[in-house]
């Protein structure tokens, strides 16, 4: 590979470093340690973080729902729940309507580990170096990416 051929010097497509994919996957590896990190002081994990969220913003919501929100099935979905209720974070329960749902819905506790977080987003976005025009610009492209994806899947 002479400096002198271009062509020669030109990236492979099948190059690692030229797949999206292996650069959403270094980005979420990155993204995990810095949550890991900080969320670590509050005792929980970053699966834990947005099931919380999920179940206050939207709660009490079937457990089948809070795996669509988090895609993610219930045999990961209801150990990860199991460990919440037995942290006091959160409540499961059949619905009176249907016996065979499970409903979910955030304890007092798990309201107020969620509201001792409030400052979590304002941290990533600093640790991240990205503007919040940027980081407005990038959370819209990333969700254009994954409905596009999930039109095609």
């Amino acid at each position: 590979m002479s400096p002198s051929n271009p062509a020669a010097a030109a990236p492979s497509p099948l190059s690692l470093e030229q797949q999206i994919c292996y650069a959403m996957h270094t980005t979420v590896r990155a993204f995990d340690g810095v949550y890991r990190e900080l969320l670590a002081e509050h005792g929980l994990s970053y699966p834990q973080y947005i099931a919380l969220m999920g179940v206050v913003e939207h709660g009490p919501l079937t457990v089948s729902r809070l795996g669509e929100l988090m895609r993610l099935d219930s045999g990961t979905l209801s150990p990860l729940l199991k460990r919440m209720e037995s942290a006091g974070l959160v409540g499961r329960a059949r619905d009176s309507e249907d016996e065979r749902r499970v409903l979910v819905s955030a304890t007092a506790a798990g309201r107020e580990r969620l509201a001792g977080l409030g400052d979590l987003p304002h941290q990533i976005a600093v640790r991240s170096g990205l503007t919040r025009q940027e980081l407005l610009d990038l959370h819209r492209t990333l969700r254009q990416v994954t409905e596009r994806l999930d039109a095609h899947g």
